[in-house]
């Protein structure tokens, strides 16, 4: 017993899990058959494994992690991707989209062109437009990066919506669709990666979040039925949706032009998706995006004479690949 007292104590001195170790090392050493006695042994043993274990389990954890994040993905479906990297040789770092997705936009277009309405249905997409701008003037007055990155949110779902439907439309009338449905797409992509980009450039605020929720709600299911009923109309009211985008684009530009905003360097995710130079800055990138929007600007009027004219997408040729 004045055995047990001195480890006991000695256990106390050294204080918290290394003193209860030291204790029950000790008693399960010197004076097994007390251990054994009371039906302890077992218990100790487990408890010094677990001890021993323990000083370690940060460091098992973090390895474990190290591990879990350098794993490939393995299935029993054979599903994996394979290495993919840039012309330079180094590693592609995103998943969102591939080098073969990636391209050099025409900055040769025409920036100016203009659909001038002239048909009831021209003129009230035209009005329709010009009404939706005045309440985004309002709100985002110069923030042009805040503008953007709401109405990249809006510019992306008219291409997933006619897509969508034209796929749906194909498979109700067993036909083709004359490539509309993946130009379509393309365009709710290329808009996508756009708003991917301004998210980069803008933090936005819980409000601004709040908006994108609520705006993207609204034109979602406006658009939807908008679509259902007149599909020219619909495409018409696009056309004249980036001829607005276009604008709001230039004026960002006059802004890092004249120093109102500053113009950074072009996040990574720009540069690649647009085979940027590696010095680009945020101006390179407002360039594109806006020549990209006079190009979607010339597919959705395209659309709209198509069906003005009576006929359907599917027997002009779809424009893919025109960013």
């Amino acid at each position: 017993m004045e055995f047990v007292r001195t480890t006991v104590i000695r256990g106390l001195l050294n204080g918290g899990r290394a003193g209860n170790r030291y204790i029950w090392t000790a008693v399960a050493r010197r004076q097994p058959e007390v251990m054994e006695r009371n039906g302890m042994s077992s218990a100790v043993m487990q408890w010094r494994r677990m001890l021993s274990s323990g000083g370690g389990a940060e460091a098992q954890v973090k390895e474990k992690k190290e591990e879990k994040k350098d794993m490939v993905m393995s299935s029993y479906w054979g599903i994996s991707r394979p290495k993919i990297t840039r012309e330079d040789g180094t590693e592609w770092p995103w998943n969102c989209f591939m080098p073969w997705e990636t391209y050099q936009t025409d900055l040769s277009i025409d920036l100016k062109k203009h659909h001038v309405p002239r048909t009831f249905l021209d003129k009230f997409a035209y009005r329709t437009v010009k009404i939706l701008r005045v309440p985004t003037d309002i709100f985002f007055q110069r923030r042009y990066g805040c503008r953007a990155m709401m109405l990249e949110t809006v510019a992306a779902v008219p291409g997933m919506v006619g897509g969508m439907l034209l796929h749906l439309k194909s498979l109700r009338k067993l036909q083709q669709s004359g490539g509309w449905i993946k130009a379509l797409l393309e365009e709710a992509e290329n808009e996508r990666m756009h708003l991917m980009t301004m998210v980069e450039l803008v933090q936005p605020k819980w409000y601004e979040r709040l908006l994108v929720l609520t705006v993207q709600g609204v034109f979602f299911n406006s658009f939807f039925v908008l679509y259902v009923l007149s599909p020219k109309l619909a495409h018409r009211i696009v056309g004249y949706l980036e001829e607005e985008a276009i604008h709001s684009y230039t004026e960002f530009l006059k802004d890092i032009d004249s120093g109102a905003i500053e113009n950074v360097p072009a996040p990574a995710i720009a540069i690649d998706y647009w085979r940027l130079p590696k010095d680009a800055t945020l101006k390179d990138v407002i360039t594109v995006i806006r020549a990209d929007e006079a190009h979607h600007r010339d597919v959705n009027h395209f659309a709209s004479d198509i069906q003005v004219q009576g006929k359907e997408l599917r027997e002009a040729p779809a424009p893919l690949g025109y960013h």
